[in-house]
């Protein structure tokens, strides 16, 4: 993507790391309390440790940060403790869907770390086994994969008693439900399609989209945006209007990602860039890379995608293969063109052009972000 020209700053209420550690404060403060009222009298497990650690990783906060800054398109209406906390449930959520991707996607790392269920089996080698049948490592692997759904569901849980916290008024809580509700059907729906279709790339390009659509775009930018805007008060056409900067900046995001995911630097993206090829992901990038490529490039492409065992060699392999097919350029192009859509969209008068100045500058981070 060409440099970008000079963007006005966002006033210091709207700036996105300022919007971030006020969210921070509200997550972190909610979880040292959980963590310590659950251990009260020794007997309960420290269940809230695991997920500061994962917290405590790293993580862009993209979702709070685009909540508040719905929130403030419809004029920052009711307490901004509230909104904090609506923000901050959003990150709880998106744990609990990481957490539950690294199992199904049986991913070693995340941001640089060891996954919650690798980190969890290794707890697991400090107890004595079983029986003396037992594979150690088997019934590590067991164990850490059954105590991260539990922790999974443990950051579900919580995300909704720290959206009650922010002590929401019923008129809020009715707006803002709802659309609750459609965030976790869209993902839940957008995760399934991505695990059916895992293993089994093809060259259906609009069947990548949908899952690209659901399972992130418009879970990443658009529903935060909407949940913050609709606990202010906001009328249905200024969501329409946030919607048409949303929906072509989540999908940009999600394109990103595929790039990263195989072409990054697993330094700065905290994953390893075999990983999507490993899984066989039926991402855009791969769908246009098989709908392009000779028949003989197709099948050893294919040869590679979900294999287990992929070796750094056969990886560089496939990146070769993308590349000859033009794939990554072409998903550039694409990237582009939806981040020309979104800032277009931000020429609406609905929305505060305050508020689209910060809007601008996460489209520019979104886009062409390296991590």
């Amino acid at each position: 993507m060409a440099p970008l020209p000079p963007r006005p700053a966002p006033p210091p209420t709207l700036e996105p790391h300022r919007l971030k550690e006020a969210v921070e404060r509200t997550l972190t403060t909610f979880l040292a309390t959980k963590a310590e009222s659950t251990t009260a009298g020794g007997r309960l497990p420290n269940l809230a440790s695991p997920l500061q650690e994962f917290l405590a990783a790293g993580g862009k906060r993209v979702r709070p940060v685009f909540a508040m800054i719905g929130w403030h398109a419809a004029g920052g209406v009711g307490s901004v403790d509230t909104a904090h906390h609506l923000a901050a449930s959003l990150e709880l959520f998106h744990a609990f869907a990481l957490i539950h991707d690294d199992l199904m996607d049986r991913s070693d790392t995340r941001r640089g770390r060891p996954t919650v269920h690798r980190a969890l089996a290794r707890t697991y080698g400090r107890r004595p086994p079983a029986s003396p049948a037992e594979d150690p490592g088997a019934a590590a692997d067991r164990f850490g994969e059954a105590a991260a759904i539990l922790i999974g569901d443990l950051a579900f849980v919580w995300s909704d008693e720290l959206l009650h916290a922010g002590r929401p008024t019923p008129g809020q809580l009715a707006r803002v439900l709802p659309l609750l509700d459609e965030m976790r059907t869209e993902v839940t729906l957008g995760q399934y399609l991505d695990l059916a279709h895992t293993g089994c790339a093809g060259p259906d390009v609009e069947t990548a989209f949908t899952v690209l659509r659901y399972k992130t775009a418009k879970y990443t930018v658009e529903r935060p945006l909407h949940l913050g805007a609709a606990l202010a008060g906001a009328e249905p056409a200024l969501l329409d209007a946030l919607s048409a900067y949303a929906i072509p900046l989540g999908e940009a995001f999600q394109l990103r990602d595929d790039l990263l995911g195989v072409f990054g630097d697993p330094d700065l993206t905290g994953k390893p860039t075999l990983d999507d090829l490993r899984e066989g992901k039926a991402t855009v990038l791969i769908a246009l890379a098989l709908q392009r490529a000779t028949d003989a490039q197709a099948d050893r492409l294919r040869s590679f995608l979900g294999c287990r065992t992929l070796t750094e060699d056969q990886a560089d392999a496939s990146r070769r293969i993308i590349e000859s097919t033009g794939a990554h350029r072409a998903v550039d192009g694409m990237i582009t063109q939806r981040y020309k859509e979104a800032l277009a969209a931000l020429e609406s008068p609905l929305i505060d052009p305050v508020v689209t100045d910060t809007l601008r500058l996460l489209a520019d981070q979104s886009a062409r972000r390296h991590t």
